[in-house]
């Protein structure tokens, strides 16, 4: 998978994409990612790229011509479909499992990073074919967001985990938070391990985790259970039924 980024500042890549599962499937080529500069497009010799609002108001915004014409560069002869262009923003749509799975079934991806006061509002409508948020907060830039859309994307793209199961098994992934994780020892500080997970029998290991990840989610994220079914499917996953997003 093939990732640019049209950043202000292309320094900041890749950062802490660098480390990690990521930064290993960057070693390896699995994913690619390319921090391009905006300035780099700019049309006039002191490489402007923001101006004052129209209107009044503070801050700077972010040019219509220099955006445009380095996605229309980087995306070359591949029909926007196949590279869509993403803008982060706090306005676009807020990033979660079900996002994340959709655009790593694209082959290459253009995400352009915003600042100062946003971006010229026909970018959004004219350009952009997706609009990504990290959260309700608010960031210097979009340089951060990037990084974390790449961290979530990456993932889902084959042969960037080392087992592929860890992607299923994550948070979100069945539509419930992660059940309780436990490892060695059996007892640390007088707090030991369930039983069950100590029982070998598999049957009731799956059931109890289903359980505890239901519970979990009860108690801190009441709303992801709208949709989720109680039962465990044929996989020990939560039987979902179709939800609307």
């Amino acid at each position: 998978m093939r990732i640019d980024i049209v950043t202000l500042f292309p320094d900041m890549f890749p950062g802490p994409l660098g480390s990690g599962v990521v930064g290993r499937a960057l070693e390896r080529g699995t994913v690619e990612v390319t921090a391009h500069n905006l300035r780099d497009y700019a049309g006039d010799r002191h490489r402007q790229v923001d101006d004052i609002p129209y209107g009044g108001g503070p801050g700077m915004v972010l040019k219509p011509e220099p955006v445009f014409k380095a996605v229309r560069v980087l995306r070359g002869d591949d029909p926007p479909a196949a590279a869509p262009c993403g803008q982060l923003t706090p306005q676009g749509r807020r990033l979660d499992h079900a996002l994340s799975v959709e655009l790593a079934a694209h082959p290459r991806l253009i995400l352009v990073a915003g600042r100062y006061e946003g971006f010229d509002e026909r970018i959004r409508t004219g350009l952009a074919d997706r609009e990504v948020s990290i959260g309700d907060y608010i960031l210097s830039g979009g340089e951060l967001a990037a990084m974390v859309l790449v961290e979530v994307v990456a993932r889902h793209v084959p042969g960037v985990l080392g087992d592929e199961d860890s992607a299923s098994d994550d948070s979100f992934s069945s539509g419930l938070l992660e059940h309780p994780q436990y490892t060695r020892p059996p007892e640390f500080e007088g707090a030991t391990v369930p039983e069950v997970l100590l029982s070998g029998n598999h049957e009731l290991i799956r059931k109890w985790r289903h359980e505890m990840a239901l519970e979990r989610t009860r108690t801190r994220r009441p709303e992801l259970l709208d949709g989720v079914g109680s039962q465990p499917g044929p996989a020990g996953k939560p039987a979902s039924k179709e939800k609307s997003r």
